[in-house]
């Protein structure tokens, strides 16, 4: 492993610990040129599926992608930053579970949307108004009585009329 600081190929492991669920190996790292400590992050590389969008065209899935429009969904709300990573990494295994060579964009931004439910509401709105391209404002009414039906415990009782 190259040294980002001095370049030198000559560097050594100092520590190796599990990290991201045990899916990746964290190692941290000292170079012997110039005793500079730095981390780096192994991981299992495996095929991810083609995503089929909504015309038909085919493209690689790219995880930043991903990662981009939920973060845009989610910005100025109050997310933890693991919690975000936490339902990443759900998506991803949800897609590497499929084991098909091709998912559905629709299938992809529908668990997009579960996982924002469960984070943020507003941040879920936000998606979702993007995501359905809503006309007017009785499309986002739907949206927001779907949640509000969502987030009621259910009753002993049964339900009140």
């Amino acid at each position: 492993m190259r040294c980002p600081f001095c370049h030198a190929q000559d560097t050594r492991v100092i520590d190796s610990r599990l990290a991201s669920e045990g899916d990746q190996v964290r190692r941290r790292r000292e170079c012997a040129g110039c005793n500079e400590r730095f981390t780096t992050y192994e991981s299992a590389e495996l095929l991810m599926p083609r995503v089929v969008k909504r015309d038909g065209t085919r493209v690689q899935f790219d995880e930043q992608r991903l990662r981009n429009g939920m973060l845009r969904a989610l910005e100025k709300r109050p997310v933890a930053t693991e919690a975000v990573e936490a339902a990443l990494n759900r998506i991803r295994q949800r897609v590497q579970a499929l084991g098909d060579g091709e998912v559905p964009a629709s299938t992809l931004g529908d668990w997009v949307m579960e996982e924002l439910r469960e984070l943020d509401q507003v941040a879920y709105v936000r998606f979702a108004s993007v995501y359905r391209s809503f006309q007017d404002v009785s499309a986002f009414r739907e949206v927001i009585e779907g949640l509000e039906g969502h987030d009621q415990p259910p009753t002993e009782d049964g339900p009140s009329y």
